[in-house]
């Protein structure tokens, strides 16, 4: 079977961090884990990362891991908002996560809520006053880091296009140009970029998705992102592994596109 260039990237949640579901989607193409530490607890993700590592010695191939900090999030009843009044997008909280990080030898930080490049600054800072290594990804969710987003982009490691948030700061219609923009930019300073949030959002509760979310897929590939995200699909959703195999299907169609593999021809023969 030919595997897609663009990664997967899968958050774990209640039915996908058992180790047969988890097993699963990693046979079918997961790439790499996001740890949302939102919720939770650190002795249930020491757990989860000794049970990776031991996948990929299972798999022979690596299996990269990201910690994604809560950061200034405040939670209300179903949503949450964040507290724009943080002096910093690193709290007290975040700094325990990343010596945690720094101790599992993790891969990545993703640093939520980011405001402008001295969040990336002060992250790198204490990975590395942690004794760590690890990679950072800013996540672009609000409307003052467009203003400053290309020094966001310098200063990071990779990028990520957090849609959920981002939604609620600029007006819908204009996320896919942002999104454009945002992976161009990244492209050109040569750093990775990750599309997520409701890429497949009706496999939740759908073995299925809907032709638009299948669309969305396919364009943030054809746009230049480097990796896809599914977050509830796979943490809380009823068909995690169905999801990744979706999700492989677009992104290995949407190359042949890129690729020019595809023709007219072949199209109508479908």
């Amino acid at each position: 079977m030919t595997n897609s260039k663009a990664q997967i990237v899968v958050t774990l949640g209640p039915v996908s961090e058992k180790a047969d579901i988890l097993r699963a989607m990693v046979s079918h193409q997961l790439d790499v884990v996001r740890l949302n530490f939102s919720w939770g607890d650190l002795a249930l993700w020491a757990e989860q990362i000794t049970f990776i590592r031991q996948l990929e010695k299972e798999c022979g191939r690596r299996i990269p891991i990201i910690i994604d900090l809560p950061g200034p999030r405040v939670q209300e009843n179903e949503s949450h908002t964040y507290d724009s009044r943080a002096l910093s997008s690193i709290t007290s909280n975040d700094e325990e996560f990343i010596k945690f990080a720094a101790l599992h030898a993790v891969d990545y930080v993703a640093v939520s809520f980011v405001a402008g490049p001295e969040d990336i600054k002060k992250c790198r800072g204490l990975v590395h006053g942690f004794g760590g290594r690890q990679m950072v990804i800013a996540k672009i969710e609000r409307a003052i880091a467009l203003l400053s987003l290309e020094q966001i982009i310098a200063e990071a490691d990779a990028v990520m296009i957090a849609r959920g948030d981002l939604g609620n700061e600029v007006p819908l219609e204009q996320i896919p140009f942002i999104q454009d923009r945002i992976i161009k930019k990244a492209r050109k300073a040569g750093k990775p970029v990750i599309v997520a949030t409701q890429m497949l959002l009706s496999m939740v509760e759908n073995l299925t998705p809907s032709r638009a979310e299948v669309t969305d897929v396919a364009t943030a590939i054809l746009e230049g992102a480097d990796a896809v995200m599914l977050s509830d699909e796979t943490a809380k959703g009823k068909y995690p592994v169905e999801a990744v195999i979706m999700m492989e299907k677009i992104i290995i169609e949407a190359e042949k596109h890129l690729s020019g593999s595809v023709t007219f021809n072949q199209l109508k023969s479908i």
